[in-house]
């Protein structure tokens, strides 16, 4: 086994239990209700069996056999940007939790479009007679693994030394001179 491929692994292991996690809460309300059905767990919270052609608050929902194939490809294509960005820090422990998060909720998500076209989403919240749209564990972990990047974004210190910063402000005619 290669040396990044080693070093990557625990969070690629943190992807699959997250994916995993996902697909096992979507096969229990998939045996337990069916389509529509809402289930009242608390005035704020209900269990419903949805299912999302489409992408985040259901855009591109339209039934469109191109919309899957596109949402299958951008999710292919996040998978490997996603496990390339671990090689790059594997050792950066928020950003790499975050893109762990964010790749186990994909694959989670990938896997329903795969086997049932859509998305199965779950959890409803609302209030006062508002409704947030339906999601499923997947669509959090993906939520709380960009919080984690962003903070990250925030909180790190890539600043560069006062002599590296003059240099990336000198014209290239400054360089020359001795």
């Amino acid at each position: 086994m290669s040396g990044s491929l080693r070093r990557i692994l625990p969070w690629l292991a943190a992807a699959l239990v997250v994916a995993g996690l996902d697909r096992w809460t979507k096969l229990l309300v998939l045996r337990g209700l069916q389509a529509g059905e809402s289930i009242v767990v608390a005035p704020f919270f209900n269990l419903v069996l949805w299912f999302n052609s489409g992408a985040a608050f259901s855009f591109l929902a339209g039934g469109e056999a191109w919309q899957r194939a596109v949402l299958v490809a951008v999710a292919v294509v996040a998978t490997i940007v996603i496990v390339w960005l671990l090689t790059r820090q594997p050792g950066d422990l928020l950003f790499c939790s975050g893109l762990s998060l964010i790749l186990g909720g994909a694959l989670g998500n990938l896997w329903d479009r795969i086997e049932h076209g859509r998305v199965v989403d779950f959890l409803l919240f609302h209030a006062g007679g508002y409704y947030w749209p339906a999601f499923n564990l997947a669509d959090s972990a993906i939520t709380l693994g960009a919080a984690l990047v962003i903070l990250d974004g925030f909180l790190s210190k890539h600043t560069a030394a006062p002599s590296e910063r003059a240099a990336d402000h000198s014209s290239p005619d400054d360089r020359s001179k001795p």
